[in-house]
């Protein structure tokens, strides 16, 4: 049994404002007794004006949210998971990239988010992660104390594969702190989650941002923790800071595991395409 936590926030545009209110959240969990605590993707910035966001980044040796966020670790003697801040990278390209610290303040992982956020949506908002961002090409399970850790940032939630993977490696808790926007939330965001976490019979957290954003962006909230047969465990609002804290019975994963052994009864298959010819078509191109 472990308790964990999921932070929720609503990031703005001051990367030291954003890490004091880190701090401060991150404090409340630790207090209510959580050993494993996630903070959302960007937690260190929501920026929609690059230029604004280019001059206050800085590399991962100098960024405010990897230092407070490590000697909040080693303070509180929990594993911190920072769910991702932007990051000046030394080849002059920007990642998405989160970290995970030890209770002693040590830097455990990192990881950058792979799947690139490029969408135009029928609201009129358009996207396009890929032209600020250099995605990362190596997905990440983590052996901690507890059990094992799998990896993954936001958008990386609708590529199914990614947590199989996961999965079949050892995972038995996924993570998928976010920054959802707000239509695309409130069509799939509950869903997509649970289905990760069945489909692999895995505890899932997820800490969201939420709510209006300095920069005007909305983001969904609704941050979540799950358990291996799909049930909520904890769920956020959808504004604000919230502090979600749960208890995973971490034997859960194997009774859920034998119950429905998808992972192990799976097989490999080849995919053929069968292409129907003119002369077998009927009248209006219909198949007959």
């Amino acid at each position: 049994m472990i308790k964990v936590a999921a932070v929720q926030m609503c990031s703005g545009v001051d990367p030291a404002k954003n890490a004091a209110d880190m701090s401060r959240l991150v404090r409340d969990a630790a207090a209510r007794g959580a050993t494993y605590v996630q903070t959302p993707e960007m937690t260190g910035m929501l920026q929609r004006d690059r230029k604004a966001a280019r001059e206050v980044l800085r590399g991962e040796a100098d960024d405010i949210i990897v230092a407070t966020a490590h000697g909040l670790a080693a303070e509180l003697g929990i594993f911190l998971h920072v769910g991702s801040t932007a990051i000046a990278r030394d080849d002059g390209k920007i990642a998405n990239r989160s970290f995970l610290f030890a209770p002693d303040g040590r830097l455990i992982s990192t990881y950058d988010k792979i799947h690139m956020f490029d969408v135009d949506l029928d609201n009129g908002e358009s996207w396009r992660e890929s032209s600020a961002y250099e995605p990362g090409g190596v997905s990440k399970v983590v052996e901690l104390p507890f059990a094992k850790l799998g990896m993954s940032i936001c958008y990386d939630l609708r590529f199914p594969q990614l947590f199989r993977a996961q999965a079949v490696a050892g995972a038995t808790i996924l993570t998928v702190p976010a920054s959802f926007t707000r239509q695309t939330g409130e069509a799939h965001w509950e869903i997509l989650l649970r289905a990760r976490a069945i489909e692999n019979g895995a505890f899932l957290i997820a800490a969201a941002q939420a709510g209006v954003h300095e920069d005007g962006r909305e983001t969904y909230g609704n941050s979540l923790i799950i358990d291996p047969w799909g049930k909520i465990l904890a769920r956020g609002g959808d504004a604000g800071e919230e502090v979600l804290v749960a208890d995973l019975d971490l034997d859960s994963v194997v009774i859920t595991r034998k119950k429905v052994p998808n992972l192990k009864n799976a097989r490999e298959f080849v995919l053929e395409d069968v292409t129907v010819s003119d002369a077998d078509r009927g009248a209006g191109g219909v198949a007959v």
